[in-house]
């Protein structure tokens, strides 16, 4: 299903695969789960990021002098949706150390599993810079769909969504509501249960990351 969508892009590279099947485990202890999360939002953001525009600039080496490309216009943006996003902003940073980091807060209802906000604070000027937004999961899609309402709201325009595991229907949700953004996936899972968590999925991300229950 998710193929029908030209924004949605599922990564296929063996280490992102390899590093999620590692995630899924549930004796994979807190250490170890936060690495690779970092780690795998280091690699799809090398990937999500391969269109950034590019202007040259005189570089003097040890050698000579030359005309040598580097990322042009205003720096990143990457906003986690709180609090599990949080475990993907190191692995982004570390990629890119001079991107700036705002933060969405979004919490679910339990019974209607909609997202309310409750927090928001963007790098400015928000519209000038390339956003990304960032969660580990994309299971309803609510929370996704709320949060870049929010940034587009604020001015937000280029953005990027990235995800580590997603239900096919908070693809559908996501993608339909936001055609514009580019949505970078580590893998599709099969679906949602009748509590909306990722089959089969990894549990509760957040309370993986942060060691709590």
């Amino acid at each position: 299903m998710y193929k029908d969508y030209v924004n949605v892009i599922v990564m296929d590279h063996p280490l992102i695969k390899h590093k999620i099947s590692l995630l899924r485990d549930k004796d994979t202890g807190t250490n170890e789960f936060r690495k690779l999360v970092e780690e795998i939002a280091m690699l799809e953001a090398f990937e999500a990021f391969r269109d950034l525009p590019l202007k040259d600039v005189e570089v003097e080496t040890p050698i000579e002098k030359c005309i040598s490309p580097v990322i042009e216009g205003k720096k990143l943006a990457v906003v986690p949706i709180l609090r599990a996003g949080l475990g993907m902003v190191n692995g982004i940073t570390a990629l890119v150390p001079t991107a700036k980091v705002g933060h969405v807060g979004l919490y679910r209802d339990p019974e209607t599993h909609e997202p309310h906000e409750y927090y928001c604070k963007l790098p400015e000027p928000i519209d000038q810079r390339l956003i990304v937004v960032i969660d580990p999961m994309l299971a309803t899609g609510g929370s996704a769909v709320a949060a870049v309402d929010y940034i587009k709201k604020r001015g937000g325009k280029a953005i990027k969504f990235l995800c580590i595991i997603a239900a096919p229907e908070g693809v559908k949700r996501l993608a339909e509501a936001h055609p514009d953004i580019e949505i970078y996936i580590g893998n599709v899972d099969r679906e949602l249960n009748e509590d909306a968590y990722i089959c089969p999925g990894l549990g509760d991300a957040g309370d993986r990351i942060f060691g709590t229950k």
